[in-house]
C-alpha cells in the first residue's frame, strides 16, 4: 500500500498538474532497494515516502484483476494480450490433449493475409487502443511500475502524488525500470487531477486509489473520472471505523452506521460499496462489483462504473438497513426500496415495507441496533472471479503470492452470492454458553435441514447460510441437548436462558455429510497470511523528513506496548485487599477453610447494609477472628 505523504506540494506543479523529472536529487538519507514482482524500487530508509511490504498480496491481486479486465476490454476490439508465462502453459495443454486442433489452427493461420493476423498487445509495449491507468496516490511508484512491467494492453500509466519528494523518487524509479514510455509521474492533488478529467474523452479506464487510511475524500472525483464501464480499485485501511468502533465517524465518511458485529469485515465491504454507489448516483452513474476482498487489516473493492438513469433508479432497492440484536447477535435486513414488475414489462420502483422484526428480539427479548445502509446485492461477479482464478492457477509463477490468491478466490467462488453477512461458530455457541460444534457438524445439520451453507473469505469460522434465524437457533438448541448446559448458572434475563427455554421445532441431524466439507477446505488452500516479520501490520504515516525506523523507534514501540494494563499486584497486597470482602460461604454457614479463607468473615451489620445501599456512604466492613460471630474490628486471618 502506498499512501499520500503529507508534504507541501510544489505550487507550479499544483497549477498544471505536472512536474518535470529534471536532475536527480542527492539522497540525504540511506536508501533501500526492493524487488517486487518485475519491478525494482529504491526508496529512502527514512519514513518520507510510504511503503508497506505486507501489501504485496494487494498489488499482486490488482495486477491479476487489471490483466483480466484488459483481456475483456481489448478482446472486444479484436486485440489479444500476451501475458508472460501463459503461452508456454497453453502449449503444454494443447500438445497433450488438442494436437489435431492445433494443426487445424496452424493451417488457418497460414492461409490468413498479413492484414488479417490478429492484433496482439505485449507487456511493456504501448497499445494505442489500450487502457489508460491512473494511480492517484503513487508514493514510490511501485504499483504503477509493476503495471507497466506486468500488465499488457496499456496505453499509459499516470503515477500521481502531491509530495514533491515522492514525485522525485518516482522519476528515478521509472528510469531505473526503463518504463518512461509508459509511466508518467505527476505532482498534483489527486482530487483536482481527477476533476480535470471529467470529460468522456479524457477519462481513465482504470483508477487505483490506495491511500493511507480512508479513501472517502477521493471517491466523489473518482466516480466522475473513470470511463464508461471502467474499473475503479479502492483500498480502505481505516478498519477501526468500518468495523464499528466509531459509528458516527463511519457515517461522516461513508454515509452509513457501522455496527460491532462478528460479520464486521463483510459489513465493511458492503458499506464501501454503498458509499461508492451513492456518490456515483449523484451523476446518473452506478457501480457493478467485480471483486470485494477483506484481507489482513484492510478491505479492497474492484467495481465497474456505468451511466444510465434507468439503472440508477434501482439503486435504492440494492441498499438495506441492518437490525442487529444486542443480546444474541441475530440480524435482519430491511431493503430501502422495492423493484417490482409492472404491465408492459416495465419495472415499478417504490418504498419498501417494514420493519422486518418486532422492537424486541423474538429469540432473547433484547433490543435491536440499527446499522447501514449497506450494499445488499452480490459483492462479487463470480464469472469474472473465475477468470482471474483460472489465469492465476494456470500461471502460478507470475506472482509471489499466487498461492494465497488462489486460496482466497477459491473460497469466494464457493460463497453464497445472495446471502449478505454471516454468523460464526463461536458467536452461536457462546450465546447459549455451550461447547462449540465442529464446522462440519453445523454445516451438515444445515444441509440435512434443506438449507444452503458456505464459508466466507472474510472470516475463518464463518457460517453463511440462507436458513432463517429460528432454524439456526433450533439447531443450536438440539446441539445443547447433546452437550447440556447447567441451567442453574444462567440468569433468567440472559439470552442463553431465554433461547434454551424454548423447545426446538426442528430436529437437527449432526451426522457429517460428504458435501459439508467444501473443496477449498479439503485441498487446504492458503487463505490467511502468517506474520512474515516483527511488528507486522499497518505502518506509520509518511512524514516530511521522516525519521528512520531504527532502534529508537523499536524501543519506543516496546515501551508503548501494554501501557493500559495495570501493573502486576503483589500477592500479599492482593490477599489483604480480598479480606475486605465478606465471605459468601461464611454468610451461608458453609465455609470450612477457617484460617485458610482469604476473605473477611465479618457478617454485615444492619448499619453496614444500610450504608452499602446508600450511594452517599462508602462501603465499610468489619472483620472477626476465625470462628467468632462478634465484630472485633479490622484484623488478619
Amino acid at each position: 500500500m502506498e499512501g499520500q505523504p503529507q508534504g507541501p506540494p510544489n505550487p507550479a506543479g499544483m497549477e498544471n498538474g505536472t512536474e518535470p523529472c529534471g536532475e536527480e536529487r542527492a539522497s540525504e538519507a540511506q536508501e533501500t532497494t526492493v524487488t517486487e514482482g518485475a519491478a525494482k524500487i529504491a526508496f529512502p530508509s527514512a519514513n518520507e515516502v510510504f511503503y508497506n511490504p505486507v501489501q504485496e498480496f494487494n498489488r499482486d491481486l490488482t495486477c491479476a484483476v487489471i490483466t483480466e479486465f484488459a483481456r475483456i476490454q481489448l478482446g472486444a476490439k479484436g486485440i489479444q494480450i500476451k501475458v508472460p508465462g501463459e503461452k508456454d502453459v497453453q502449449k503444454v495443454v494443447v500438445d497433450l490433449s488438442e494436437q489435431e486442433e492445433e494443426k487445424a489452427e496452424l493451417k488457418k493461420g497460414a492461409n490468413l493475409a498479413p492484414g488479417d493476423q490478429p492484433r496482439t498487445a505485449a507487456v511493456g509495449e504501448i497499445c494505442e487502443e489500450g487502457l489508460r491507468v491512473l494511480e492517484g496516490l503513487a508514493a514510490s511508484g511501485l504499483r504503477s511500475i509493476r503495471f507497466a512491467r506486468e500488465v499488457p494492453g496499456l496505453q499509459s500509466v499516470v503515477a500521481n502524488d502531491a509530495s514533491a519528494r515522492a514525485v522525485d523518487l518516482m522519476c528515478r524509479n521509472v528510469q531505473l525500470n526503463a518504463v518512461a514510455h509508459l509511466v508518467h509521474p505527476r505532482q498534483a492533488d489527486a482530487r483536482m487531477l481527477m476533476y480535470q478529467h471529467q470529460r468522456a474523452s479524457e477519462r481513465f479506464d482504470v483508477i487505483d486509489l490506495d491511500p493511507y487510511g480512508s479513501p472517502a475524500p477521493f471517491l466523489d472525483a473518482a466516480v466522475q473520472a473513470v470511463s464508461e464501464g471502467g474499473l475503479l480499485c479502492v483500498t480502505c485501511t481505516d478498519m477501526a471505523v468500518l468495523a464499528g468502533n466509531s459509528g458516527e465517524t463511519c457515517y461522516s465518511k461513508y454515509g452509513a452506521m457501522a455496527l460491532k458485529s462478528r460479520a464486521c469485515h463483510e459489513m465493511a465491504l458492503r458499506i464501501v460499496l454503498h458509499s461508492l454507489d451513492l456518490r456515483a448516483n449523484c451523476y446518473q452513474r452506478f457501480v457493478v462489483p467485480l471483486l470485494s476482498v477483506s484481507a489482513d487489516f484492510y478491505v479492497r473493492v474492484f467495481v465497474r462504473v456505468f451511466t444510465g438513469q434507468a439503472k440508477v433508479k434501482a439503486s435504492a432497492s440494492k441498499q438495506a438497513l441492518v437490525f442487529q440484536c444486542v443480546g444474541c447477535g441475530t440480524f435482519h435486513l430491511q431493503r430501502l426500496g422495492k423493484a417490482s414488475g409492472a404491465s408492459g414489462g416495465r419495472v415499478k420502483f417504490s418504498a419498501a415495507c417494514g420493519p422486518p422484526n418486532s422492537p424486541e428480539c423474538e429469540h432473547c427479548g433484547q433490543r435491536h441496533q440499527l446499522g447501514g445502509p449497506l450494499w445488499a446485492e452480490p459483492i462479487h461477479d463470480l464469472d469474472f472471479v473465475g477468470r482471474v482464478l483460472q489465469a492465476v492457477s494456470a500461471n502460478p509463477g507470475r506472482f509471489h503470492t499466487s498461492e494465497r490468491i488462489q486460496g482466497v478466490l477459491s473460497v469466494i467462488t464457493e460463497e453464497l452470492p445472495d446471502v449478505p453477512l454471516y454468523y460464526t461458530l463461536d458467536q452461536l455457541s457462546s450465546t447459549i454458553r455451550c461447547s462449540t460444534p465442529s464446522l462440519l457438524q453445523l454445516r451438515s445439520a444445515l444441509l440435512h435441514a434443506g438449507f444452503r451453507v458456505s464459508l466466507s473469505h472474510a472470516c475463518k469460522n464463518a457460517v453463511k447460510t440462507d436458513a432463517p434465524s429460528s432454524a439456526l437457533w433450533d439447531i443450536m438448541r438440539c446441539w445443547e441437548k447433546e452437550c447440556p448446559v447447567k441451567r442453574e448458572r444462567l440468569s433468567e434475563t440472559s439470552p442463553a436462558f431465554r433461547i434454551l427455554s424454548v423447545e426446538p421445532r426442528l430436529q437437527a441431524n449432526f451426522a457429517v455429510r460428504d458435501d459439508a466439507n467444501p473443496s477449498s477446505r479439503q485441498r487446504g488452500l492458503k487463505r490467511f497470511q502468517a506474520n512474515p516479520e516483527a511488528n507486522w501490520g499497518p505502518r506509520p504515516r509518511a512524514r516530511p523528513g521522516g525519521k528512520a525506523a531504527g532502534e529508537a523507534m523499536e524501543e519506543r514501540r516496546r515501551l508503548h506496548q501494554n501501557k493500559r494494563k495495570e501493573p502486576a499486584e503483589d500477592p500479599v497486597q492482593r490477599a489483604a485487599r480480598l479480606k475486605t470482602f465478606p465471605c459468601k460461604r461464611f454468610k451461608e454457614g458453609t465455609c470450612q477453610r477457617g484460617d485458610q479463607c482469604c476473605y473477611s468473615h465479618s457478617p454485615p451489620t444492619p448499619e453496614d447494609t444500610a450504608a452499602a445501599a446508600s450511594p452517599d456512604h462508602p462501603k465499610t466492613s468489619h472483620q472477626n477472628p476465625p470462628g467468632s460471630g462478634v465484630a472485633a474490628g479490622p484484623g488478619v486471618d
